[in-house]
């Protein structure tokens, strides 16, 4: 499967991006970003959403967006009574890109923000975010947005719960999940994971997807199968230059998606 990391990397640099400086302006066609002011818990949690709307047929990319997928990014500098953001992803998609595996959403994302103030009062929000964007070309774009999130907001802004009511499920909330992982060497200094996710089915064609919580380590598209009420994904994970590495079970973190639904798993035992 290592080979699968340079045939990736060959083809994600034939893909077709954009060759000619595309001016900010033009952007407006392709995306455009509100960030949506939402509402106040009882908690103090100010819970809003950066809302993109992609030109028909335009895709943008999930956390963990494949082989052939930009990660985003996100910065919050500039802004007031702020102590920290969470992003709540709904669930993505996953669709075929120049013939490899890509995760995210096509047409629109209302992404949903938690927001915690330093204290209570409005928090003054600043946001920059680095995204990749896909049709018949890929383009990488950074785009901005802002806005006041006033304290005594509390009606409910449905676009906003919708996509709440659209993350992945927790183990507890499908009944119980769990994972057990093998951890192997592979070829030319990867390790070989196996997981055995017991859980009930998420539904037809069900994608595993692996992330590390290292932005250095690489993981292959997982091979999937199910043997009755267990769903076994296996993998290669490499270090990106090549290092010796050791893989922490607990901040591995497993991501199903089914056509029914999407669960997500931490961590995972032996």
């Amino acid at each position: 499967m290592i080979r699968i990391l340079f045939l990736a990397i060959a083809l994600i640099a034939a893909m077709p991006f954009a060759s000619t400086p595309v001016r900010a302006g033009e952007f407006d066609n392709i995306v455009r970003a509100e960030l949506r002011p939402g509402w106040r818990r009882a908690d103090g949690t100010h819970i809003a959403a950066l809302h993109l709307t992609l030109a028909p047929g335009w895709k943008t990319y999930w956390r963990a967006p494949g082989d052939a997928g930009i990660p985003p990014e996100f910065g919050w500098r500039g802004s007031r009574n702020l102590a920290g953001v969470s992003i709540i992803w709904p669930r993505p998609d996953v669709f075929d890109q120049a013939g490899m595996r890509a995760i995210g959403y096509t047409d629109e994302l209302v992404l949903p923000l938690a927001i915690r103030p330093e204290r209570n009062g409005d928090v003054l929000l600043e946001g920059d975010m680095q995204l990749g964007i896909c049709k018949d070309v890929c383009l990488p774009h950074a785009l901005s947005f802002s806005g006041r999130l006033d304290a005594g907001m509390t009606e409910r802004d449905p676009r906003i719960a919708a996509a709440l009511s659209d993350r992945p499920f927790s183990a507890s909330e499908v009944g119980g999940a769990s994972v057990h992982c093998d951890i192997a060497p592979g070829n030319n200094g990867a390790l070989r994971l196996t997981a055995k996710i017991d859980m009930a089915s998420a539904g037809n064609s069900e994608e595993v997807v692996v992330e590390t919580g290292n932005p250095f380590l690489w993981v292959a598209e997982p091979e999937s199968r199910r043997d009755g009420g267990t769903l076994i994904a296996s993998t290669e994970i490499v270090h990106m230059e090549r290092k010796p590495f050791a893989l922490d079970r607990g901040s591995l973190t497993f991501t199903v998606l089914g056509t029914r639904q999407a669960v997500e798993l931490s961590g995972c035992t032996r």
